[in-house]
């Protein structure tokens, strides 16, 4: 049934009340933001979300500035961001006196995972090359040189 405010009238035990008309549930949150709702509980467990106070039926109640908070944390993690730095991001980003310098670290730190990484990519890359253009001379399976050189890998190990 609308009551005047064109709202439905919230009733006991139908798990709405006056409180939660502008509160997202776990699924609506984590639809919101576009991720998973294990991802909503990972977050939180982690303390990258506050604990979310419950409806009487046990479901928890995000204020809507949590979608915000969500995508922060997705387009962080997107760039390299751990979310040890992301926790430290969020920390600064309501520490509105402090000055860039520590995001700009943090970034440059990320930067520097990222060139190390893309070496290491590269350098997989080479020996795949190589590999393939050793392997182009169709020989049998027991004389393939990527077999031998991912079972010798397996050896040193």
């Amino acid at each position: 049934m609308a009551g005047t405010d064109g709202l439905l009238t919230p009733y006991p035990g139908t798990g709405c009340s006056l409180g939660t008309m502008n509160s997202l549930t776990i699924g609506q949150l984590a639809g919101q933001a576009g991720v998973h709702l294990e991802t909503v509980r990972y977050y939180e467990r982690r303390g990258l979300l506050a604990r979310p106070p419950r409806s009487r039926s046990g479901y928890r109640q995000y204020p809507p500035d949590t979608v915000r908070r969500v995508r922060f944390i997705k387009r962080a993690q997107g760039l390299g961001f751990t979310l040890e730095e992301i926790e430290d991001l969020l920390a600064l980003r309501v520490q509105h006196a402090r000055g860039c310098g520590a995001v700009e670290r943090e970034a440059r730190g990320v930067i520097a995972r990222v060139e190390t990484r893309i070496a290491e990519l590269e350098r997989m890359r080479t020996v795949l090359v190589e590999l393939v253009m050793a392997c182009e001379e169709r020989r049998a399976t027991e004389e393939c040189p990527i077999l031998d050189v991912l079972e010798d890998a397996e050896e040193q190990r």
